[in-house]
């Protein structure tokens, strides 16, 4: 029987990524008056306050929320700006508490895993070597009374996680648990309590409404017309400030959404629903509008579709994309290549780094004549924690750096706009099987393999169907192909495919030479051999198929 260590699992199939359900552009608000910034952020004070308030009532509402509770917060805080507000506000807050509950159960999950991981090791005596599945014991007793203690502090964490979850309770900040935990350390930050201020009075600002559909230009509370006028309904103790009808104020600055421009304008001519937010950039001092509308579920191709020209097969890791096009037959094309990116320094140039190497990858594709990429489905949630990996710091490092998340939604979000389709694939034993089987047969004196490179074709032939190994092995009886196919991939259609290799004249026995002349005697007779045959079959170091 088989060892449970070295059994492989099993690999989930391949799919066809869902495509965006949403869009959103953002233009600044350029040329604003003092008396238009004075009015936002009195708005956004206003607002922001209301929303405070009602996720604190939110939050201790916990599980036993119910429609009741729902519409008497909205009451109340339909008194202090309108209803169209209040309905924007709740809606944030039931947004937040489902968000943090989340977050809360994805907490849980980490601390078991790595209590489960802490006790098997603690359990496994000192020195125990451990297997390729689990961890084996720790090195010393130093280090086992060291995980015992942290043990310990874990256990304690899950219990009142746990306790927490179930009671209800969730911790939310608005404005940001980062930036509030900043204020304690502003001199390690380099920051000044003045600019830490601005920063944290305008995360907590409100000023945001959601569509509705029918209504004029498809907003009630912030209204943008096709020329770029904007205009926001003041809430009912700000409707003094009011420069317009109906307590609405319109400012001196206009938009003009470069990025979907049309798409947008042509919702708002048919009065379709746009959601707006205005917010301040304190770093740069600028006003943004955002707008932002759903898409209906687009239904993605078949699979069978997306495999129809081949597949560019993609390798994530911490500092580039590793792509290599592939045939429909699952045979590498061309040479290699990376798009390299930079994950250091702010989340605005990490973001930035990730667009422009996604940028590339996508038009380089549209260039090759490909209709979809493969790219594995990466999840390391249960990958980062020190107590799987032990000392290896630098790993978790790696794999935390990956930015699997983020590059999901870019990756899905941009390839729509290109006509191109993702296919996620099992990245079980990619690497592995792909520097195995691929690396060395491709590298010549012009091309450098590296094991990235071999596993972006291992994942582009997992997406198409194929194996990741180059060939099958030939028939037992012998080299014909009788008793099965001897390539592995290519369709029952395919022309030529059980055909025998050609022999190494480069022609068929009894067909005479190009010239017409014999190029050797007469053979020996064939009843008689001195010694058998040395003839064996060399498998290819590339399969093609004809």
């Amino acid at each position: 029987m088989a060892d449970p260590a070295q059994q492989l699992r099993a690999i989930a199939p391949s799919f066809v990524a869902v495509g965006p359900a949403g869009v959103a552009v953002r233009d600044r608000l350029k040329c604003l008056t003092a008396q238009d910034e004075e009015v936002l952020r009195l708005v956004g004070e206003h607002q922001g306050a209301l929303a405070s308030r009602d996720l604190k009532r939110r939050c201790a509402d916990g599980p036993d929320h119910s429609t009741d509770t729902w519409a008497a917060r909205k009451r109340e805080l339909t008194k202090e700006s309108s209803s169209r507000i209040a309905g924007a506000i709740t809606k944030a807050s039931h947004d937040q508490w489902a968000l943090a509950r989340r977050c809360q159960v994805a907490h849980i999950q980490d601390l078991a895993a790595g209590i489960g991981t802490l006790r098997h090791r603690l359990s496994l005596p000192i020195g125990e070597k451990g297997s390729k599945r689990a961890a084996g014991g720790y090195r010393s007793r130093k280090e086992w009374f060291t995980k015992s203690r942290r043990l310990a502090t874990l256990e304690a964490r899950h219990e009142a996680a746990l306790a927490d979850w179930q009671a209800g309770r969730v911790r939310v900040v608005r404005g940001g648990k980062r930036l509030a935990n900043t204020r304690h350390n502003l001199a390690e930050a380099q920051l000044t309590e003045e600019w830490w201020r601005a920063r944290w009075d305008a995360e907590r600002w409100f000023i945001a409404a959601d569509g509705e559909s029918g209504k004029l230009f498809g907003n009630e509370t912030i209204r943008v017309i096709p020329d770029g006028e904007i205009s926001i309904k003041l809430p009912a103790p700000l409707a003094h400030l009011a420069n317009a009808r109906h307590g609405r104020y319109v400012l001196a600055s206009t938009v003009a959404f470069k990025h979907r421009g049309q798409e947008w304008a042509d919702r708002i001519e048919a009065n379709r629903a746009v959601a707006y937010r205005i917010h301040l950039d304190v770093e740069r001092g600028r006003w943004y509008l955002t707008a932002s509308w759903q898409r209906p579920v687009v239904q993605t191709i078949p699979l069978t579709a997306a495999r129809s020209s081949g597949m560019v097969g993609v390798d994530t890791n911490a500092d580039h994309f590793a792509a290599y096009r592939l045939d429909p037959h699952g045979n590498p094309i061309g040479e290699p290549h990376r798009f390299p990116y930079d994950l250091s320094g702010s989340a605005d140039h990490r973001d930035a780094q990730i667009r422009h190497a996604i940028t590339r990858l996508l038009h380089w594709t549209k260039s090759a004549g490909v209709k979809a990429i493969a790219i594995e489905d990466l999840d390391f949630t249960a990958e980062k924690t020190r107590e799987k990996h032990g000392r290896r710091k630098r790993f978790r490092q790696l794999i935390s750096g990956i930015p699997t998340g983020r590059l999901k939604a870019r990756l899905v979000s941009m390839a729509a706009e290109h006509g191109l389709s993702i296919v996620a694939v099992d990245p079980a034993y990619t690497s592995r099987w792909g520097g195995q089987h691929w690396q060395k047969p491709l590298v010549t004196p012009r091309r450098k393999m590296s094991r990235h490179d071999a596993a972006g074709i291992a994942i582009g032939r997992r997406a198409l169907g194929h194996p990741i190994r180059r060939r099958t092995a030939p028939p037992p009886p012998d080299q014909s192909d009788r008793v099965g196919h001897r390539t592995a991939q290519a369709g029952p259609g395919t022309q030529r495919r059980d055909g025998n290799r050609p022999p190494a004249t480069d022609r068929l026995h009894g067909k005479p030479t190009p010239s017409g002349k014999r190029t050797r005697g007469p053979s020996a007779s064939k009843t008689v051999r001195d010694a058998p045959s040395t003839h064996q079959w060399v498998q290819d170091s590339l399969l093609h198929t004809g």
